[in-house]
């Protein structure tokens, strides 16, 4: 089984030396991919898809992706050309998380629309099909749709690789969008899902993907993994909301049972603020470990 690996980055303004530290220690400890958290209405936070670019600039190998871009605040359309672009500028570094945005108040109180339930899926389900069309080249890209239509534009440009759309999301009808139409899953922490309810949905999303005619290996599932890694022992069996706080041997444990028993192929780790320390010692220890077990699955 061949795993990825990652970090997760909050795009702190009065902290972005620290940021670009934190993507720099993942490249050069050999991690694949950072994820940088997108909320545009948290007044601390920077602009995720400016940080985004940042860190492709001071990188030369690891992907980077927003761990979620903000759908309602961000426009399909406008989706689709920034992704074809920053995997134009980074040689195929660029992957595109979506997702409907995790405040609703937040949204609202930016001039975002009040969307919930099947208006919110229909937009993330239109959203899919505009920003892959846009990708097209050579193409007019019309897709009219109940939240948003887009007639008449030309595709392009297109990216420089396959850039996977990976749905963040938790409610099970988005689960069955995630199964029939996105390349991904990037699941939510476990305080939003508790760790129990990872394997139900896993399950969900690959029978809406066999109802399609889809091969539920073909999605990329993305586990979201908060906690420090040390010598002692407070939770290395978490349950509910838990956060994981073990040593590497115990994170190498669990991330092997994520990946056997529940069904997850990435695993994104959720540091204890701007640590590179820790960076590494998941890096160092806990990826290694887990690899290794994962081999001889």
């Amino acid at each position: 089984m061949q795993a990825r690996f990652g970090i997760s980055i909050p795009p702190v303004a009065a902290a972005l030396p620290d940021v670009l530290d934190m993507a720099r220690a993942a490249e050069d400890e050999g991690l694949d991919l950072v994820a940088i958290q997108d909320h545009p209405y948290n007044a601390e936070f920077a602009d995720a898809f400016a940080v985004i670019g940042a860190c492709l600039a001071a990188t030369s190998h690891i992907s980077v992706f927003p761990g979620v871009a903000n759908v309602p605040l961000r426009t399909p359309g406008m989706l689709g050309k920034q992704a074809a672009t920053f995997d134009l500028l980074s040689n195929g570094r660029f992957e595109l998380g979506i997702g409907s945005g995790a405040f609703e108040s937040g949204v609202i109180a930016m001039g975002g629309p009040a969307r919930k339930g099947r208006a919110a899926l229909l937009a993330l389900a239109e959203a899919i099909e505009i920003i892959r069309a846009e990708w097209r080249t050579g193409q007019l890209v019309s897709v009219r749709g109940t939240e948003y239509t887009v007639q008449g534009i030309e595709g392009g440009p297109a990216p420089a690789h396959r850039i996977g759309i990976w749905l963040g999301a938790m409610g099970p009808h988005a689960l069955d969008l995630i199964g029939s139409a996105a390349d991904g899953w990037v699941a939510p922490l476990p305080n939003w899902m508790p760790w129990e309810e990872w394997r139900p949905a896993n399950l969900r999303i690959d029978a809406a993907a066999r109802a399609v005619g889809r091969d539920p290996r073909s999605i990329a599932r993305l586990a979201a993994l908060p906690g420090a890694i040390s010598d002692r022992s407070l939770f290395p069996h978490p349950t509910g909301s838990d956060p994981i706080h073990g040593s590497p041997d115990e994170w190498a444990t669990i991330i092997e049972g994520l990946a056997r028993n529940v069904g997850f192929d990435t695993f994104i780790y959720w540091p204890p603020g701007f640590d590179v320390d820790q960076v590494q010692r998941f890096a160092r220890y806990v990826v290694p470990a887990a690899r290794a077990r994962l081999r001889e699955s």
